[in-house]
């Protein structure tokens, strides 16, 4: 049976990792919570794990990876943002190519993607690898997270005086997710990013607005359809869904490990809208981590 050690499990996406895990074969190994912070007693816990999953702040995390550096038989799946770019890191989105499922589970260090990014490279890695967006096409992308992604400060705010409506943030233009993004969607030119909030607790929507015009060739609603279907088609987790509504609905897919994909177009004035609708604790962080684990674990059932 995987041995599963999370580090950091009392965080908003280790409870929702170990939640997750009663469904699998695995046992999860739990530290002494007066031992948490104590790095003799997090060894011993990856010593005695097959897996052990960061659910850490960045520099945390990478005191936890030099800690467990010596340990040549455990895998670690990292669930902060300190490795998703690094070299000797996998991205832990198994729908990335039909190759990266089979990185996943043998690598020994796996990085779990953001939850803003997993929309957007959803959307539009196909699309540049198709070469029907071109890799430095001008992107924007807006998205909305329900108030749980900006962990338990921010889950307290809202929870206890009701929280703003809806806030932009990362006016700078400098969030942490771009290098991820630009990375893993195959961009060469820095997207526009703007993400939100919002005063729900789950759920999230990525949106990027597409000039059809401005695409080379004669890029059609249905081209862009046809490749996103085909790409994802036999997954478990990503499928492109109706776009027929007059609505969506940011925490449609609450509690839910799946994302829904939308190409919602007017042929006429040749724009498309793009959108990734997900649970930004599921697809986008617990969710995600389980089914590294599965592949990392070589769990089938």
């Amino acid at each position: 049976m995987t041995r599963v050690f999370i580090d950091g499990e009392a965080g908003t996406t280790g409870l929702g990792i170990r939640d997750r895990l009663r469904a699998l074969p695995v046992e999860v190994l739990s530290i002494d919570p007066a031992k948490r912070k104590d790095p003799q007693a997090r060894l011993e816990m990856m010593q005695a794990a097959d897996i052990v999953v960061l659910c850490l702040p960045d520099d945390a995390a990478r005191e936890a990876v030099a800690l467990a550096a010596g340990l040549d038989n455990v895998k670690i799946l990292d669930a902060s943002t300190a490795h998703r770019v690094a070299a000797d890191w996998e991205y832990g989105f198994p729908e990335l190519d039909s190759a990266q499922a089979d990185r996943i589970a043998s690598a020994r260090h796996v990085a779990n993607p953001g939850c803003y990014p997993t929309g957007v490279i959803g959307l539009l890695r196909p699309l540049v690898d198709a070469g029907l967006v071109p890799a430095d096409h001008p992107i924007t992308i807006n998205a909305v997270s329900g108030y749980s992604g900006g962990g338990r400060s921010e889950i307290e705010a809202h929870e206890a005086h009701g929280g703003p409506a809806f806030e932009l943030y990362g006016l700078g233009l400098e969030h942490k997710h771009v290098p991820e993004i630009m990375a893993y969607a195959g961009l060469k030119r820095r997207p526009l990013f703007v993400p939100s909030i919002g005063h729900f607790a789950q759920g999230m929507i990525v949106s990027i607005p597409l000039q059809l015009a401005d695409l080379p060739g004669y890029v059609r609603v249905s081209d862009i359809e046809a490749c996103l279907r085909a790409y994802y088609e036999g997954s478990d987790y990503v499928s492109l869904a109706s776009a027929d509504l007059a609505r969506l609905d940011a925490a449609a897919l609450a509690d839910r490990d799946e994302m829904a994909l939308r190409v919602h177009g007017n042929e006429k004035w040749r724009h498309v809208l793009l959108t990734a609708s997900l649970d930004n604790l599921g697809k986008g962080a617990a969710g995600a981590a389980l089914q590294n684990i599965r592949l990392m674990g070589g769990i089938k059932d």
